[in-house]
This record gives C-alpha cells, structure tokens and sequence, in this order.
C-alpha cells in the first residue's frame, strides 16, 4: 500500500483573473502543511506557484522548488524554499518533480501546467507509473479538459483498455482525502518510473 508524503502541484506562474484561483491554491497550501506533507513544485514565487508555496511555508510545511536555469529570474525563484533545486533544463526538471513526488495536483494554469500535467497522464495510460493524478476544478476551471477528454473517448482515441484515470476534486477540502484513497490502492512498486524509461521519456 502506498502513501502520500510528497505532492507535486503543476500551477501557472500568473494569478489568473478569478480571485478564487488564488484563494484554491493558497487553502491548498495550507491543507499540505497541516498534513505533513511536502510540496513539490516549480520553484517560482509568483501567480498560483507562489501562492501555494508561500501558503505551505507560512503555515509550517516543507517545500522542495525544482527549476531550470534560465527561469530563475523569470519567475523570480523563490529563496525561502527549504530545497531549491536547479536543472540545465525543463526535461531534467520534471523528470526530479516525478521522481520526488507521490501524486500529482494541476491547480488552474496555463500552457506549460497543461504540458506537465498531459505528460503524467501520457505516462499513466501508457502503465509507466500508478501515482494518482488529479485535476482541481476550482470554479470548473478544467471543464473543457474534461470535455475534451470525453470527446477523444467518444471518437475512440480513447480506447478501451487505454483508459484515463484521472481524479477531479471541485473542492479544495476534497483534495488531499482523494489522493489518499487512490494511493491506497497502490504497490510501492507500481509509483516507480524506471530511471533508464525516465531519460527515454
């Protein structure tokens, strides 16, 4: 049975134009502190990234940053970080986030969280890993996602047998007590991306 120690969020480094965006990812924040459970993430301070890191650190949590080079300035890493871990580049970095976290959380965000979070996915239909992954609807931000997704089903790009298994949380509340049913489920051995598939990847 695996458990939930580590959480990657993918979230865009803008605040986005809803106020409960912000609000989301800074309750989420504070959720992962009050349960001992370590943020992985981007490693900016600014927009949603920020927002839950700052909201984790605040509230007595632990936060492991992972950011390529040339983003440091760009989006202004964030120094308080207990862990702040640098890569040459992207594909370096997500291949870190994946190897240090137990599930994975898309917050709203833009093309780049979409990227990241569509990878996960690619990999769990494709039985690379079992971590859970989930999408938080905050304000049904991932309704056309979720539409999507349902027309790639409907049109058999989907198909039987390569099914997606995605979690959704409306709530932020409901967040954390999903991940920790879906890991339940879950060997150890089956959240393991093997190294050698990780650098094919």
């Amino acid at each position: 049975m695996s458990t939930i120690q580590t959480v990657c969020v993918y979230c865009g480094s803008g605040p986005g134009t809803n106020p409960r965006f912000t609000e989301g990812a800074k309750a989420f924040g504070r959720a992962l502190a009050e349960n001992n459970i370590r943020l992985v993430y981007g490693g900016g301070s600014l927009g949603l990234m920020g927002a839950v890191a700052t909201s984790v650190l605040d509230h007595g949590g632990t936060v492991t940053g992972i950011i390529p080079d040339f983003l440091r300035l760009r989006e202004n890493a964030l120094t308080r970080v207990q862990e702040m871990i640098v890569t040459p580049d992207m594909h370096e970095r997500k291949r870190l986030m994946f190897e240090r976290s137990d599930a994975f959380v898309a917050l709203p965000g833009g093309v780049g969280t979409l990227e990241e979070l569509v990878e996960q996915m690619t990999w769990k239909q494709l039985g690379r890993h079992a971590k859970p992954v989930l999408l938080a609807n905050i304000d049904n931000f991932w309704e056309p996602l979720f539409s999507l997704l349902s027309h790639m089903r409907q049109t058999e790009f989907i198909r039987a047998g390569l099914s997606i298994d995605i979690l959704k949380a409306d709530r932020v509340e409901e967040i954390l007590p999903k991940l920790k049913a879906a890991a339940a489920q879950v060997a150890e051995s089956e959240k393991q991306l093997a190294p050698e598939m990780a650098r094919k990847l």
